[in-house]
């Protein structure tokens, strides 16, 4: 697929993986998908699904719903670029959260746009903002925002969080907050606020804030970035990525397989 093809009103190819459909779009499409969107005046959802979103969307079909609200999923996990190959089907490349934080801030720059972040430790959206635009200067900061913890079950924090956003009228929203959370209330801020793009980021805040790092390039294309995560956070990551990823990611492989054979 090409970015002149994203570029217009149309939907891109997508891929079945899983109970996900997967936009078959590399960095730049989807870069340029989001650039001719604002042109046009439209604003837009992007899920950064990884394995772990996809093992949850397979066994909560509420959670398949939320990500099919989505304008664009988009593959932020090797095993499923490697489960749709299997399968016959085109994805380009693993697109990342935490590259879009990057990616997108600078179209956003280029364009003239405005970015809000929110998510992430007291302090680590403040910090992440200025990264940001020490690196982009042209980049405007709309806001930047750091929860409390538990405000989504707050009535009035929750309104306060989500009229923040609406009243600082952003081009791009980055929402760190981890899975669903941040679907859960991007689905609340598009209510309100449905000219931005919005792009559930994970991680992508603290890394830009330099809280940790991203793995080596090469290790990233091998497909094992999630060995240079697992060594910065074990205690946190170890039981998900052993004993619930690693099986349903193995799952994904072999029924994408068995889905090739089958024709």
């Amino acid at each position: 697929m090409t970015a002149e093809l994203v570029g217009v009103r149309t939907s891109p190819e997508r891929a079945k993986v899983g109970v996900l459909e997967i936009a078959a779009l590399t960095e730049t499409d989807l870069i340029d998908h989001v650039g001719h969107a604002w042109t046009r005046g439209d604003g837009g959802w992007i899920v950064t699904a990884n394995v772990d979103i996809a093992r949850a969307a397979a066994r909560r079909p509420e959670l398949a719903a939320l990500i099919g609200q989505a304008d664009l999923v988009i593959a932020d996990g090797m095993p499923l670029v490697w489960a749709a190959r299997i399968a016959g089907d085109h994805l380009p490349e693993r697109v990342t959260g935490s590259s879009l934080v990057f990616s997108l801030s600078a179209a956003a720059a280029a364009a003239g746009r405005s970015v809000y972040l929110l998510g992430g430790e007291p302090g680590v959206p403040d910090a992440a903002a200025d990264a940001l635009t020490a690196r982009y200067p042209a980049l405007k900061v709309a806001g930047a925002h750091s929860p409390s913890f538990g405000f989504e079950r707050d009535p009035g924090e929750l309104a306060e969080v989500i009229e923040a956003v609406r009243g600082a009228n952003p081009d791009l929203v980055l929402v760190g907050l981890g899975f669903p959370k941040q679907e859960h209330l991007i689905r609340r801020l598009r209510e309100v606020h449905p000219d931005a793009w919005y792009v559930g980021c994970g991680a992508g805040i603290p890394m830009a804030a330099g809280e940790f790092s991203r793995a080596p390039e090469r290790l990233q294309r091998l497909g094992g970035e999630w060995l240079h995560r697992l060594a910065l956070e074990p205690k946190r990551l170890a039981r998900r990525y052993f004993v619930d990823d690693a099986p349903f990611a193995l799952r994904l492989l072999a029924g994408a397989a068995l889905r090739r054979v089958r024709g």
